[in-house]
């Protein structure tokens, strides 16, 4: 049965390619007739998203994705559309494919396919373009015509359709690799591959399909998996329904620590989101100009006013768990209290101007934490540039959580999850949250499904979640300017009720 529903398991180029030789070692299925497969399915989505198309140019190098592109060139003229096919590498292009790829030549020859090699000066004749031109295997940046198509292809304002991932995307990383075609659509087949869902992947596949090519479910036990995607599953899961015995002591007290002169709102949006998670108390520790506005804000939060870490440590005696950081500052008043708060032996998260503090936090506790940094503050964490880590963001992830341990949320396109052994991927979210306050808010939730019993992993994944599809149903209904961090917190708690549509599971 083929799967075309967006899984949780992301992998890399690598275990794509052992995906891809299981699927024909050890279940016996023919690599041309999985090309097949792709080349039907990538004709199927296109017919159904322009079921009017007359004319289709395909863009085809000389490796699989290519074969994979002339199967659909072969499909298209026996329907009767106007085929264009350019090739691109060397002349004659036939003499330059092997194996499926050259199978899948002589096949649409067969079907009265005719290609042409590609140039700059030659006129894209098709409706919807096909790029079937560079696929997993690319190393290093794109050169030569394939560079000069991918330019052509991104001038031009026809749909692209990319077959397996944009060609000149990396697929372990989502970093664009000089060039990159800037997709519509994008079919990958049988595993999803991790960069597509983070980085600058997530500008250049447009709209992503998944097809499994009914590779059976088997295959799946015989290759690792890089990362998981997070998903409505695990939400149900992670928080069952509240028994109706419960009371406020069952579900945890979080300390909300922050809120310097000048910034007492973030810690203040920490406090609601963390209330309206689920938290059965909240209290904030803040500065003792911001308590009135905090009462009448949100009269349910215990709020005080604290001059010196002295003054925090019967709070943190109280609290099962410590959200730090937000709107924190740097001052001496902030050195007292994040002495007392890393020297406590509570659960916490770690955030903003916290994080500044991780170098003098002790390791005994390490496993409590959950550290929340955005691109900017990994790289100094690091010692790196910003550009760094965005690069591969999943060894920048690896790198936080070996030298800082605990779990780590690397926020940005794609937030990522690691605690040490299993990397967790959000593929929720959108351009609307670039705005402030929207890490407080996340940092509020991860804490109060602290307080509610969730291992800071999970709590941590579900959090970045949450927080994520609460955007995403926020800007449904409103659009993507003008999103304020403090709109998501009535959508985080539905989100968190499972009530509502679910928006960006596919």
């Amino acid at each position: 049965m083929t799967r075309t529903t967006l899984p949780s398991t992301l992998y890399t180029a690598e275990q794509s390619r052992a995906l891809d030789q299981q699927a024909t070692e050890a279940f016996g299925i023919p690599g041309f007739r999985l090309m097949q497969r792709a080349g039907h399915a990538l004709f199927a989505v296109i017919l159904q998203q322009w079921p009017q198309v007359k004319r289709l140019t395909l863009l085809c190098a000389t490796g699989n994705n290519g074969g994979d592109g002339l199967i659909v060139a072969g499909l298209a003229q026996q329907q009767g559309l106007d085929v264009q096919v350019l090739t691109l590498g060397e002349e004659p292009y036939a003499d330059q494919l092997q194996g499926e790829a050259l199978e899948a030549w002589r096949w649409a020859e067969a079907v009265g396919v005719t290609t042409q090699p590609w140039s700059a000066q030659l006129e894209l004749s098709g409706e919807v373009i096909v790029d079937a031109m560079l696929g997993t295997g690319i190393k290093g940046d794109v050169r030569g015509q394939v560079r000069d198509a991918i330019i052509k292809l991104n001038h031009q304002s026809r749909p692209v359709v990319a077959v397996d991932i944009p060609s000149g995307l990396c697929s372990d990383t989502g970093q664009v690799l000089g060039v990159a075609v800037k997709a519509v659509i994008t079919l990958t087949f049988i595993g999803v591959k991790q960069g597509l869902l983070t980085h600058e992947g997530v500008n250049y596949c447009g709209s992503l399909r998944f097809d499994s090519l009914r590779v059976p479910d088997e295959l799946y036990e015989r290759v690792p998996v890089s990362a998981f995607r997070t998903d409505q599953d695990d939400l149900q899961e992670l928080l069952p329904a509240r028994q109706r015995s419960a009371h406020k002591g069952c579900f945890g007290h979080l300390l909300v620590v922050g809120g310097g002169l000048g910034l007492g709102g973030a810690a203040l949006m920490a406090a609601q989101s963390a209330a309206r998670s689920g938290s059965g108390l909240v209290s904030l520790a803040t500065r003792h100009e911001h308590v009135a506005a905090a009462l009448t804000r949100l009269p349910e939060v215990m709020a005080l006013g604290v001059g010196s870490g002295q003054e925090v440590v019967p709070l943190l005696e109280k609290a099962s768990v410590v959200v730090a950081g937000p709107g924190l500052g740097n001052s001496a008043w902030a050195d007292q209290l994040m002495q007392q708060v890393l020297s406590s032996d509570k659960f916490q998260v770690l955030d903003a101007d916290a994080l500044n503090y991780l170098t003098s936090a002790t390791d005994r506790y390490s496993y409590r934490r959950v550290i929340t940094p955005h691109p900017g503050e990994a790289a100094r964490l690091l010692g790196c540039s910003v550009s760094e880590v965005q690069q591969d963001r999943f060894a920048a992830i690896k790198a936080l959580q070996l030298r800082f341990g605990g779990t780590v949320v690397l926020k940005g396109a794609g937030s990522l999850t690691f605690d040490g052994d299993v990397i967790h991927l959000c593929s929720a979210g959108n351009p609307g949250m670039a705005s402030g306050g929207m890490g407080d808010v996340l940092s509020g939730i991860i804490g109060a499904l602290m307080a509610q019993g969730l291992k800071p992993v999970d709590a941590a994944r579900l959090g970045v979640y949450a927080h994520a599809v609460a955007a995403d149903r926020c800007v449904a209904k409103s659009g993507e300017r003008g999103l304020l961090a403090t709109d998501l917190i009535p959508e985080v708690r539905r989100v968190l009720n499972g009530l509502g549509e679910q928006v960006i599971d596919q």
